[in-house]
């Protein structure tokens, strides 16, 4: 009789192996991904009909018919956005637990959780270095005419107190949910079925670029070759906290600045980047995860299961 409830992997398994199981057969990896990535599509398409339903019954739809946002409010609009995002969380990790039959905690770390002290840690590394890299950004692009703000300017101090508020509440669990997608449940789902993580981490990686839009090649460059090492220092610190608290830092720190400036309801994301992000980038993804590596290996923290 197979087992009732989750199954862990055997002992020794790298982050990418957590599904690894025996459950499932040899093909079951396929039925976790289609399935799991149509429920993805169906909560984003949930998440646009409310947000299209609410903003008719409230009135507060775009003045244009040609517009391609639901609220005519940026920060209205921009949450609908982020929780259209966050909802891969529960997603993901019902689909380890129920299709992969594993601890969905597995998705987290190899210990089957967050390790949050551990994570703690990482962000007051990530903080610190993406306020350095910003600024580095800010000073090598001053003066440019490309560097310039597009948005309505500063829009008050209510205003922009409550953009802050809302982003912060919002931005740290879309910022996971993209790191649970493609850095964790993805690549464990992908390791059910090959041996090495770096198929994984590549198509992933790959996809990761691709779901920010085309736009510039040195804003794909970018978002592909930072996926790369994100997806490196995941399978090397075993598990998502180092990734998760970069990525957190980076996004409320873009986004906050944008709702300063009046730019929130810009279209413009990471794949639009300027080649001077891009040669910055070159610089500080390995920066951050060779330095979190080695700190991951000073603290002792867990690279396989127990």
């Amino acid at each position: 009789m197979p087992p009732h409830g989750p199954v862990r992997a055997e002992a020794g398994s790298r982050y990418d192996q957590q599904g690894r199981n025996g459950q499932g057969g040899r093909l079951g990896w396929l039925g976790e991904l289609s399935l799991v990535v149509l429920l993805i599509v169906v909560g984003i398409l949930v998440v646009s009909t409310i947000g299209a339903v609410l903003a008719a019954v409230l009135d507060a739809g775009p003045t244009s018919a040609e517009s391609e946002v639901f609220f005519e409010d940026p920060v209205a609009d921009m949450a609908l956005q982020l929780v259209g995002i966050a909802i891969g969380i529960p997603i993901v990790l019902w689909g380890a637990r129920y299709l992969g039959r594993r601890p969905a905690g597995t998705v987290s770390s190899v210990l089957g959780r967050l390790r949050w002290r551990w994570l703690g840690l990482c962000a007051a590394v990530a903080v610190p270095l993406i306020i350095v890299q910003f600024g580095v950004m800010f000073a090598w692009t001053w003066g440019e005419e490309s560097a310039e703000p597009s948005g309505d300017g500063f829009p008050g101090w209510t205003a922009f107190l409550v953009s802050l508020a809302v982003l912060a509440a919002l931005v740290p669990f879309q910022a996971a949910a993209e790191e649970y997608v493609f850095r964790g449940w993805l690549v464990q789902v992908i390791g059910r079925a090959v041996r090495s993580p770096w198929p994984a981490v590549v198509l992933a990686s790959l996809l990761f670029a691709l779901a920010h839009g085309f736009g510039e090649l040195t804003g794909f460059i970018l978002l592909f070759y930072s996926a790369l090492w994100w997806g490196w220092l995941v399978i090397r610190t075993g598990g998502l906290e180092a990734v998760i608290t970069l990525h957190i830092a980076n996004n409320l720190l873009a986004f906050g600045l944008a709702a300063g400036f009046g730019e929130l309801s810009s279209t413009e994301t990471a794949a639009d980047a300027p080649w001077q992000a891009m040669v910055v980038e070159f610089v500080f993804a390995p920066l951050y995860c060779l330095g979190m590596a080695w700190f991951a290996d000073r603290r002792g923290v867990a690279r396989v299961s127990a």
